[in-house]
């Protein structure tokens, strides 16, 4: 018998696969949740130092309320210490000050200087730290949580200005060496000008409004240069000023800080491959970050990292927006390179979800067959398709997408080959503390 064979049973149709292999759960049923988180642990092995959780649609309240429970149990359960959701490198530092009890006196008054993309505002986010929080107080718990926000710092039409990231490190080197630090700083402030002109919206569809390419933003990019290098030359000194986690924070800040760059100096470039350079830039930062945080956390915990399906998945990501279709390496890829089998996602999927505008699944498509067996959701190892019937795989029809939301992938045939596991819903509520949602032509006439 094959190595394949030993590994992976053989199904003769999908929904053969579906029936004998999917776990149903429910996540108001501690009893069954955690028997399935379990499983589908002890199913990733011990290598795995970092577990994508990938959601369907940003707008899926139910997904996020799993995402919460499932890091609970795996705190408990599986080793945990940290969770790095799609949201602002810099700004969750915030949350870790309120979390360890310093900083903001409330969770609302950092809910949106603690996170990007108006995340903070959303409840399920609040109930997740909150719980962090409590658990972290506990003298008990020795091990105390960690919150990040792996996302660079952009948003979804403007970049942020550069000088935060780098007053950060400039601020670190000063606390050590005051005339180096401040030395940098005389050299860097000039050149960065208003945040205003960073952070400018229009530079999204017109190139010309960017300052990325300017003659002050090429020389700080060159001072950013000159800046990681002194880091990198001084660590042994550094390090044994500081400590090596402010040294490798401050480190990760200044790499943060030179990718952003790169973003505003794609943001001013004139080319047809311009928005996918710019997704292709964002993703390999926050795979990048990730990697900084499972560093850190390495001998403390595990990590958990949140984000849309289209960031954490293996493969290579597609996202349509009106006519044009735009593809890239998304995080998931590059973290599959980085880390081998020490990197394990699981996507999700939702069967309805009428506050998104997404209806019944089609018949045959693989959403319409997934919920079809018990649950109110179910896991089911995907097998990176081995295993299973790759013609009736390839034949699979994709179910419609959403007339509100278009955040919303459904699932396809490459979702076998992009994730380890997929938690199915069969439906799910909007966000709690969302913003209204607007109707909209899913399918525009080409």
């Amino acid at each position: 018998m094959s190595t394949s064979k030993k590994q992976f049973k053989i199904h003769a149709t999908l929904d053969d696969w579906i029936a004998r292999e999917a776990i149903p759960f429910s996540v108001d049923s501690s009893e069954t949740f955690n028997a399935s988180i379990d499983k589908v642990i002890a199913s990733l092995g011990d290598s795995v130092e970092l577990l994508g959780f990938g959601e369907a649609l940003h707008g899926g309240e139910d997904i996020l309320i799993l995402r919460n429970r499932l890091f609970q149990r795996l705190v408990e359960a599986h080793g945990y210490s940290a969770i790095a959701i799609e949201s602002s490198f810099p700004r969750a530092r915030v949350v870790n000050e309120y979390m360890a009890g310093r900083g903001p006196v409330s969770y609302k008054a950092m809910q949106d200087t603690g996170f990007s993309h108006g995340f903070g505002r959303l409840d399920a986010n609040r109930e997740l730290v909150e719980w962090m929080r409590r658990y972290n107080a506990d003298p008990s718990h020795r091990v105390k949580l960690q919150f990040y926000g792996f996302d660079s710092p952009t948003e979804m039409t403007g970049s942020d200005s550069p000088s935060q990231v780098l007053h950060f490190v400039l601020d670190y080197l000063a606390s050590i060496d005051s005339a180096s630090g401040q030395e940098h700083r005389e050299r860097i402030d000039p050149l960065l000008g208003q945040d205003s002109n960073w952070e400018n919206p229009a530079a999204l569809a017109d190139p010309a409004k960017s300052v990325g390419m300017s003659p002050a933003a090429t020389a700080l990019r060159i001072e950013t240069e000159e800046l990681i290098s002194e880091l990198r030359v001084r660590r042994p000194e550094l390090v044994a000023k500081s400590d090596e986690s402010r040294y490798l924070e401050a480190a990760q800040y200044a790499s943060v800080a030179r990718q952003l760059l790169n973003y505003h100096a794609a943001l001013a470039r004139k080319s047809g491959e311009r928005l996918v350079g710019l997704l292709g830039i964002r993703d390999a930062l926050m795979a990048d970050n990730l990697a900084y945080m499972v560093s850190r956390e390495r001998g403390r915990g595990k990590v958990l990292a949140f984000a849309h399906n289209s960031h954490l998945q293996r493969g290579k990501t597609q996202w349509q927006f009106g006519t044009d279709v735009y593809t890239w390496w998304p995080v998931g890829s590059h973290l599959n390179e980085i880390f081998g089998p020490c990197y394990a996602v699981i996507g999700s999927a939702v069967g309805v979800s009428d506050a998104n505008g997404i209806g019944q699944p089609e018949a045959g498509t693989l959403e319409a067959r997934l919920t079809a067996v018990p649950g109110p959701a179910r896991f089911i190892p995907t097998h990176k398709g081995q295993g299973l019937p790759t013609s009736e795989i390839a034949a699979l029809p994709t179910r419609s997408g959403s007339m509100k939301n278009p955040t919303y992938f459904a699932l396809t045939p490459q979702s076998f080959t992009d994730f380890d596991w997929l938690a199915v819903l069969d439906s799910t509520a909007y966000n709690r503390g969302g913003p209204p949602l607007q109707q909209w032509d899913a399918n525009p006439k080409q």
